[in-house]
């Protein structure tokens, strides 16, 4: 697991996940069209910061991107010392490290001391429970890769476009059962997860999508205790696996439902 610091903006190898780190949760930008390269900062890009900072002896900090940077001063001013970031934190080039990441993400989150969501397309100015708000309507409820994200740390604060809070999972969980369907008594880990019947924890997963297909499965695997390879350019071979692989763990065939 790598964890991006906070005195150095350095990237650190940890062999288990540390007592104590923050965690980001967010919508990566889309690269536009005609552009070249990621609209975010990767593990490379990081680590050539911290190469070219290192003869230099600049401050790696100063070049890091304003997400990051934003990330980093929250996550800072609550005493913490690492962060997680996945777009900074994953070595994609590497498909093993990768794999390994995907199967351990959930993990990830659950262990982390605080979430942070940050919402990109919602502002401080609105009421969150508003019946119309752009908190209800964020892109963050629709990506497949946020219902973990939502569900395995104890806690999530969400953050608006100019990284105000917002709320809090703890705060408002019947608004966020409104918006997403998942039960207020999971969101608050007064129920486990893994004794919600399977067709509900799919349907939490009905109305997401991710940018490729095998995500979709790739991304709801913690929430059925699933650990598999990771395989792109199978398409929805994955969500054939991932049946398989639930069918393995339970007798709760309304998993069918969802074929």
């Amino acid at each position: 697991m790598w964890l991006l610091t906070m005195d150095g903006a350095q990237l650190v190898s940890f062999p288990q996940p540390p007592r104590k780190y923050a965690i980001l949760s967010h919508v990566w930008r889309k690269t536009r069209p005609g552009s070249i390269g990621s609209p975010e900062q990767t593990f490379q890009d990081v680590m050539e910061i911290q190469e070219r900072c290192r003869s230099t002896g600049a401050d790696p900090r100063m070049f890091l991107s304003p997400k990051i940077k934003r990330c980093c001063a929250w996550a800072a001013s609550h005493g913490f010392k690492h962060v997680w970031i996945d777009t900074c934190c994953i070595n994609q080039d590497s498909s093993s490290e990768l794999s390994e990441a995907i199967n351990s993400m959930f993990n990830w989150y659950s262990m982390a001391t605080i979430c942070y969501a940050y919402l990109q397309d919602v502002s401080i100015r609105y009421d969150p429970s508003a019946s119309n708000s752009t908190f209800r309507r964020s892109k963050w409820f629709t990506r497949g890769w946020t219902l973990q994200e939502l569900i395995a740390p104890r806690d999530v604060i969400f953050l608006s476009r100019e990284w105000v809070p917002l709320t809090s999972k703890r705060a408002m969980p019947h608004l966020l059962q409104a918006i997403t369907g998942i039960d207020v008594d999971v969101l608050l880990y007064e129920r486990s997860l893994f004794n919600i019947p399977v067709a509900r924890r799919m349907s939490w997963a009905a109305r997401r999508h991710t940018s490729r297909i095998e995500d979709m499965a790739y991304c709801l695997m913690g929430l059925f205790k699933v650990n598999m390879p990771t395989i792109y350019g199978e398409g929805s071979g994955s969500f054939f696996r991932l049946q398989e692989e639930i069918m393995k763990r339970t007798s709760d065939h309304s998993l069918f439902v969802w074929g």
